[in-house]
């Protein structure tokens, strides 16, 4: 989440439409358009099941720093992070490893960017009696066992989840998921495809749940990520619903992000806390903090601290998915690029959900991470909207022609998604099923659900 004030970022602002700018900034024309998926996975310790502690994923980074191609990034001389020619690794707060991986044409350059990647990290791991898991939230591991990543923002934030939700930590600290990065042409294109990915957020959390023990126990909610997400902090987190009208703009979305309390600004190479009131943007644009007045450096940093389903920085990234299994990691990937980028099944997807009201929209997505696809839809069920939208997808995918070695489109980033849709019965239920025994039993299970291998 880390962002860096480059120079040209520096410069004071100087109205809001300054802000709008900055957004409206990222339009890429359509042959020009890319894919970026974010995948974040839990590291556990191979013998125990437990969280991996810092100490053991900092020989990790290493290990790939001194073995690989991975260039070391740190903080106050601690490895926080590796970058690489056009993707990077880095470290959540409890020391989840996320992949920002190279943004792609297709997602064909996406899997080969992911197999790499894997090998990479398993490799090392094994050495290192590490294990990773594609799942939405820490297994076994209390909260307050879990260590801190040694990075001077999280000292500032960590405190500041305290005041704002029961969960905050737990976000930080106990879960993982799946973010997918897309383009926008202009204003216009940019509102749609936003306002058609915050009403898949219930669709996305039900087709992805994949997080319902924590601490090792059932905890009532088959995505938990879900639930911890909207406890965390109601100011930054959650749906847009301005964004869903009709006449929606970009200054709709700035307006959004202005009140927003803010964390802190960046300067001398430290950052200042600007947690101790609710300080917004806003108060901070029209009247600085400290001698220091807003950039659009601050901006951009401000921006990578809201956490709606669907944000702008100035990309669209869209973030309901819970972590997941390797083989399922490019399907939310896969399923967004089918809808988003057809102008048809964008069409027609968004007509699925049209005529939802607000209180009907809510009422989905807080059942969403309980129910998954048992969530009641109209006169039927999640389970039957899903399969009506992974149809669209495909059909989108097909229309869009990017194909690999063997001629196959992307839809093959959807085959297992689309058995999950027609069973009706999610990853998270899965697991479910599965869980007993002892905890080295349960590892097994854990390992076979959802690990990492070679």
């Amino acid at each position: 989440m880390t962002t860096l004030i480059k120079t040209h970022l520096q410069h004071p602002i100087e109205s809001v439409r300054d802000l709008v700018d900055f957004l409206g900034r990222g339009a890429r024309p359509k042959s020009q358009w890319g894919i970026g998926v974010e995948m974040e996975k839990l590291v556990l310790d191979a013998e125990t099941g437990e969280a991996a502690h810092y100490a053991q994923i900092e020989k990790l980074l290493r290990r790939l720093e001194d073995s690989t191609a991975w260039e070391g990034i740190r903080e106050n001389d601690c490895l926080i992070g590796l970058k690489g020619p056009s993707s990077s690794i880095t470290m959540e707060p409890g020391g989840q490893l996320e992949l920002s991986g190279e943004l792609c044409r297709d997602l064909h350059c996406s899997s080969r960017g992911y197999r790499n990647y894997i090998h990479d990290i398993i490799e090392a791991g094994e050495e290192l009696g590490l294990i990773f898991l594609g799942l939405g939230v820490q297994p076994f591991t209390p909260l307050e066992k879990i260590d801190w990543l040694p990075k001077s923002r999280y000292n500032i934030m960590g405190p500041y989840m305290l005041r704002t939700g029961d969960m905050g930590q737990r976000m930080m600290k106990q879960s993982a998921g799946v973010q997918v990065n897309l383009d926008f042409s202009d204003e216009a294109d940019c509102l749609d495809k936003m306002r058609l990915a915050m009403a898949l957020s219930p669709l996305l959390y039900a087709l992805f749940a994949n997080s319902p023990i924590m601490e090792d126990r059932p905890t009532g909610f088959l995505s938990t990520r879900g639930e911890i997400w909207a406890r965390t902090d109601g100011d930054r987190t959650g749906i847009i619903d301005r964004l869903y009208d009709a006449d929606a703009r970009l200054i709709d979305y700035v307006e959004y992000a202005l009140d927003v309390p803010m964390y802190f600004i960046y300067r001398d190479n430290a950052y200042l806390d600007l947690t101790t009131s609710r300080f917004t943007f806003r108060q901070y644009l029209e009247s600085g903090h400290s001698g220091h007045r807003a950039t659009l450096g601050d901006w951009d940093l401000h921006l990578s601290t809201l956490f709606p389903e669907v944000r702008l920085r100035p990309q669209i990234e869209v973030r309901s998915a819970d972590s997941l299994p390797p083989r399922l990691s490019l399907a939310v990937g896969a399923l967004l690029k089918g809808l988003l980028y057809d102008s048809r099944s964008r069409s027609e997807a968004w007509d699925l959900f049209k005529p939802l009201t607000s209180q009907s929209r809510h009422e989905l997505y807080r059942q969403s991470w309980r129910q998954a696809l048992g969530t009641p839809f109209r006169d039927g069920r999640m389970q039957e909207l899903a399969i009506t939208v992974i149809a669209l997808a495909k059909q989108g995918l097909a229309r869009q022609k990017c194909l690999d070695i063997h001629g196959q489109d992307e839809s093959i980033f959807l085959l297992e998604l689309e058995t999950i849709a027609q069973k009706g019965v999610s990853l998270a239920e899965q697991l479910l099923a599965r869980w007993s025994g002892s905890r080295s039993e349960k590892l097994i299970t854990l390992k076979n659900h959802c690990g990492f291998k070679l």
